[in-house]
């Protein structure tokens, strides 16, 4: 049996705990490996790598901690095709989905490879007679990264590369679901010529995160899963004195106003509502067509779209949709399916039956259409993370965009329609962290910031962009005068600057 085990200074190793957890194959079900699970004694090694390594990379001047980055994008491309095939295997999203993943990932990489300009501070020449002023960004020492199943490769690269570019060690705890990504990304960085312990990974579950959210030698922490979980990770690590950003959970609508392509919007729904099963936190799992006639037209052009769905393990390169992550995650899908018929909603496409002839044991769930969905329905209030679209009709603009508004989330939202004016308005008004007019999963670029609103992000700073460089960064502002400019005598007021 494999054993994916924690990346502690350099080397990769079982740990001192010695408990594992399966590690399964969701289109089979089977045990493809073990990953060792870190108690107090892993964390600390961890940690205490991290310290001794950092002071001597922040020191390094962010050109050549920027050569690593370039030479670890080069090395990630040269194993691209491995790594998909690695996460594919353990997460179950198709080839080319991982690859998606792992190139998103890449592209902040790419980005942080500036840091010799990104890390710029400011200068003021003059400020006062003979006083000049200037500012610096400086590593906050070691960070954290708590990430989920879902995204494998592209989170835990949107955590650690602006966070390592920025001169700061980091301890990367990647779900324990599918771990080998991690570890390998890991390996890749240290053959970059990271310096080893500059980049850790243990794994495990609430009580390494909760070692981590106590741990006084960490000064910050990132987080990406559940909202619960967000508000937990949040309210401890900022109660123990860290810096901390927590992104949380979703319900993403996406309106189609009626003079909309229908066709268009029919192909948004289908990549944004099913792709990688629906386990993304930027998937649309709300469609809000604006009067009946819109409503009767989109469905009428999903309906078909979804039967024809292909529906298969990632080793069948037609497959365009696989399974979700866990048996427990399909038993909770198939009970919310369930709520949504007997709440009422109408079940337009039924994903329940799907069986897939030599993976019957395998974790698929068949993607799944309700019509006529209401607020108040369980499978409209709960982030369903899997392959279920939820039709919620709308009489007017303003009611779906009130809609989209009162719900308790606000990661991301789209709106597809061909009048600028509406786009305008709702980009404007929406108070949804990101919006997409015509673009059904509004991923903003490595060098914008990703995050959401209300109770999708707890923090200030979001993750990558020139966001994550200030959250992985201190700024100490100087005050510089030298003789010549000093005068005789104590001054006792308030200084000002004449």
């Amino acid at each position: 049996m494999r054993i994916i085990g924690h990346f502690i200074d350099g080397v990769e190793t079982a740990g001192e705990s010695k408990q594992f957890q399966d590690v399964f194959n969701p289109a089979t079900g089977d045990v493809q490996a073990q990953v060792a699970l870190a108690n107090a004694a892993d964390l600390n090694a961890a940690v205490a790598s991290a310290a001794a390594a950092q002071p001597k990379w922040a020191a390094t001047n962010p050109q050549r901690r920027a050569r690593v980055f370039f030479n670890f994008v080069a090395l990630i491309n040269r194993d691209m095709e491995e790594l998909a095939t690695l996460l594919s295997t353990e997460h179950g999203k198709t080839v080319d989905d991982a690859k998606g993943d792992i190139v998103r990932g890449l592209e902040v990489a790419e980005f942080v490879a500036g840091a010799p300009h990104l890390l710029k501070g400011e200068f003021t020449e003059g400020a006062g007679p003979g006083i000049d002023m200037y500012s610096m960004r400086q590593p906050v020492g070691i960070g954290a990264g708590i990430t989920p199943f879902n995204f494998p490769a592209m989170i835990p690269l949107w955590m650690l590369a602006p966070a390592i570019a920025a001169g700061n060690a980091f301890i990367l705890k990647p779900s324990e679901r599918d771990p080998s990504v991690p570890v390998r990304l890991a390996q890749l960085a240290l053959e970059a010529g990271l310096p080893k312990g500059i980049l850790n990974v243990v794994h495990g579950g609430k009580s390494v995160v909760d070692g981590i959210l106590a741990h006084d030698d960490i000064a910050a922490v990132s987080f990406v899963g559940s909202t619960p979980i967000a508000r937990y990770v949040y309210g401890t690590a900022a109660a123990n004195g860290k810096r901390v950003q927590a992104f949380g959970g979703a319900k993403n609508h996406m309106i189609i106003m009626p003079d909309a392509d229908i066709e268009k919007a029919a192909d948004a729904l289908m990549g944004a509502g099913f792709g990688s099963a629906g386990e993304r936190c930027m998937a649309v799992s709300v469609a809000v067509p604006v009067g009946e006639a819109t409503a009767d037209r989109i469905v009428a052009a999903l309906k078909p779209r979804i039967e024809k769905l292909k529906v298969g393990p990632a080793t069948d390169k037609a497959s365009e949709m696989g399974p979700v992550i866990t048996k427990a995650a399909k038993e909770r899908i198939l009970g919310l399916v369930e709520k949504g018929v007997e709440q009422g909603a109408t079940l337009a496409v039924d994903g329940r039956g799907f069986s897939l002839q030599g993976y019957e044991d395998g974790y698929f769930v068949g993607p799944t259409l309700f019509d006529n969905v209401t607020a108040e329905m369980d499978i409209y209030k709960e982030e369903i993370f899997g392959p279920v679209l939820s039709v919620v009709r709308s009489k007017t603009y303003e009611d779906a965009l009130k809609l989209t508004m009162d719900n308790p989330y606000g990661n991301g939202t789209a709106i597809f329609t061909q009048n600028g004016d509406a786009a305008r308005d709702f980009a404007s008004r929406v108070n949804v962290g990101m919006v997409g007019i015509n673009v059904p999963v509004p991923v903003p670029l490595a060098y914008h910031s990703f995050g959401g609103w209300k109770a999708s992000a707890f923090g200030d700073l979001n993750q990558h962009g020139m966001d994550s460089i200030k959250f992985w960064t201190r700024t100490k502002t100087v005050t510089s005068r030298w003789p010549s400019g000093i005068k005789d005598g104590a001054e006792f007021q308030m200084p000002v600057m004449k």
